[in-house]
């Protein structure tokens, strides 16, 4: 039994140092979320959904208002408004932030809720990282990737940057970088496609109480640390239209909880036409750096004025 243990040791030990080496390889052609996890506390951050993942890009941000920033947003399933997004964003900001700025990207979707949802627990974040994540800062992240990667490790080093980036490229920065055909036929096929999605939807979802409570707390929690800018991002007007059809008071609640928190709103939700959309809602990803220029504009001003 000694000798096997003995033996069997080797094994694993050679499992675990190849596992290791592998690791080092993770990096924005991983999958969409690993880098999320796996760089420095930022003081500055971005938060949303698949919308501001693809259309609020920090780059632009940093460029403009001369600090750097995070996006910090994933998608509609795994990154809602929610007591598990709130508990991520306080692991994830470093600690010491005084003087950050905040973009919260807002729409109907990331603040509802399916209506066969009855119980916390069957919210669908439930099956984010974030439920499972304790280390948002470490690179190599090896508990990202024993709890949350499902492919073999060797993908990890076939996939790896240096052969070539994925057509979902994740940066350093949290900013996830589309290459897609942009023809316009295939463009609007998809764009066909994702409208009926959201039709399927609109009987479906209602605003939360339960997101909406979240997303107060999560401006309460941010608003001794520096200012908070809540954004609605524009998408294609047939999606728009959708929906301010099923949530025609969205923009007027988010609106009155600015002036109720002393916050600002910058409600672009009217803009539809001044960008482009690889699917109708998400921003191709030139129409977001021009978008994000705009954001950027509308910080300054309100950042001038308090000076």
């Amino acid at each position: 039994m000694k000798k096997f243990l003995f033996k069997i040791s080797f094994y694993i030990i050679g499992i675990l140092a190849v596992m290791l080496f592998l690791g080092t390889y993770a990096d924005g052609n991983t999958d969409d979320n690993y880098r999320h996890f796996a760089v420095e506390k930022p003081q500055n951050i971005i938060l949303g959904d698949s919308r501001s993942v693809q259309g609020v890009v920090p780059e632009v941000l940093k460029e403009k208002l001369s600090v750097p920033f995070d996006n910090f947003s994933l998608n509609i399933v795994q990154s809602p408004y929610g007591q598990i997004y709130l508990k991520a964003l306080k692991r994830k900001l470093d600690p010491e932030t005084q003087n950050g700025t905040f973009i919260l990207a807002v729409s109907p979707w990331n603040l509802a809720l399916n209506n066969i949802v009855k119980r916390t627990e069957d919210f669908p974040e439930e099956n984010s990282p974030f439920k499972n994540m304790y280390f948002y800062n470490m690179s190599p992240n090896y508990e990202y990737l024993l709890k949350n990667f499902d492919k073999s490790w060797f993908r990890i080093y076939l996939d790896r940057e240096a052969v070539g980036r994925s057509n979902t490229y994740l940066h350093k920065d949290g900013w996830m970088e589309v290459n897609i055909n942009m023809s316009k036929d295939s463009v609007a096929a998809r764009t066909a496609i994702k409208t009926e999605y959201y039709k399927l939807l609109l009987g479906n979802f209602s605003l939360s109480k339960e997101r909406l409570k979240a997303l107060n707390e999560m401006i309460d929690y941010l608003k001794p640390k520096g200012k908070i800018y809540l954004v609605r991002i524009p998408v294609s007007e047939n999606i728009i239209a959708l929906e301010n059809k099923k949530f025609p008071e969205f923009s007027r609640m988010m609106q009155n909880l600015s002036k109720e928190k002393n916050i600002k709103f910058y409600d672009f939700s009217g803009h539809a036409n001044d960008f482009t959309y690889i699917d109708g809602n998400h921003m191709y990803k030139e129409s977001g750096k021009v978008f994000t220029a705009q954001i950027a504009d509308s910080v300054k001003a309100d950042q001038r004025k308090l000076k």
